[in-house]
């Protein structure tokens, strides 16, 4: 890892960021679990020439597989390429089926088995790696489901200590950790994040994402509120649109979400690093959406009320 990485995300060219009167500028990204059908090089020339500010990469078979041989060149190169094309970068873990081709996000930090939740750990602290030697904002990462039959405060205990290892190794790297609630895991809520937090003894490692659609699916505030109560520990931002109750990525437009007020609360709170779109079920037509995407942002940061902070 190179001792430079982290300080080597603020050297890259920088476009004109979205922003309104009175507000921090935005930057959007474009996450690769949306652009699955294409290379990583091709997804990024892409990202670059349609107008988005980084990318939120995820670690998988097809974009810089972080099980194949020869990770740090292949690392080095990716840098390279998001230097010449102006692109920050978030490292994402959500692939689907990385570590284990027959089971979903298996196996997770929560499993039974000591050897499964290793090497869930290892491909996090993996991921840390290489979002250092990237120059990255944050790695994302999540709980996981609880397993059948598994109380509570077991299944948080190994959720502790599973990312234990994992906040130590982010410390060093000088990279955040950005755990995210997920609908249907152990971590699903803000609330649940706190809780985490409070369990782990508040380490400073430690940061979130937020993803706009799961506060409109389950959260009790609205998700321009949400904004603002997760602010002070905002690492990651994900987005696109989604519905009450119903835990499905949508397109904008296809979901309830009302988005100037989200995008003028993000701007608000003065969060310097990715917002990043999550179309995972997409990919089929990642290029259209990522062409669609970008715009709508756009309109929707232009429609902020001008005037005094409210």
């Amino acid at each position: 890892m190179s001792p430079h990485a982290h300080a080597h995300a603020h050297t890259r060219p920088a476009r004109p960021a979205t922003s309104s009167p009175g507000t921090h500028p935005l930057r959007f990204g474009y996450g690769t679990n949306g652009l699955t059908d294409l290379r990583l090089d091709d997804a990024l020339a892409l990202l670059a020439d349609l107008g988005y500010d980084g990318v939120g990469l995820t670690l998988d078979h097809m974009h810089l597989d972080p099980l194949g041989p020869d990770l740090g060149d292949r690392t080095r190169s990716t840098a390279h390429r998001l230097d010449a094309l102006g692109l920050g970068v978030t490292v994402e873990t959500g692939a689907r089926y990385v570590l284990d081709p027959r089971r979903k996000h298996g196996p997770a930090l929560l499993d039974p088995d000591p050897d499964d939740r290793a090497r869930r750990i290892g491909l996090l602290t993996r991921a840390v790696r290489v979002a250092a030697d990237l120059g990255a904002h944050a790695v994302h990462c999540f709980s996981g489901v609880t397993p059948p039959g598994t109380e509570a405060d077991t299944a948080w205990k190994r959720l502790a200590e599973a990312l234990t290892p994992v906040l130590e190794t982010a410390t060093r790297a000088g990279i955040p950790l950005a755990v995210e609630p997920e609908p249907g895991h152990l971590l699903a809520t803000l609330a649940d994040f706190h809780h985490l937090r409070e369990v782990l003894g508040a380490p400073d490692a430690l940061g979130l994402t937020l993803d706009i659609g799961h506060c409109q699916c389950l959260e009790p505030l609205s998700p321009a509120d949400c904004v603002r109560a997760a602010a002070p520990w905002l690492r990651h931002v994900q987005i696109e649109d989604m519905r009450r109750g119903v835990h499905e990525h949508l397109p904008f437009g296809d979901g309830e979400i009302d988005f100037p007020p989200v995008l003028e609360a993000l701007a608000a709170t003065g969060y310097q690093a990715l917002t990043v779109v999550e179309l995972p079920r997409h990919s089929h037509a990642g290029p259209h959406f990522a062409a669609q995407s970008l715009p709508f942002l756009h309109r929707a940061a232009r429609a902020i009320p001008e005037g005094p902070e409210r």
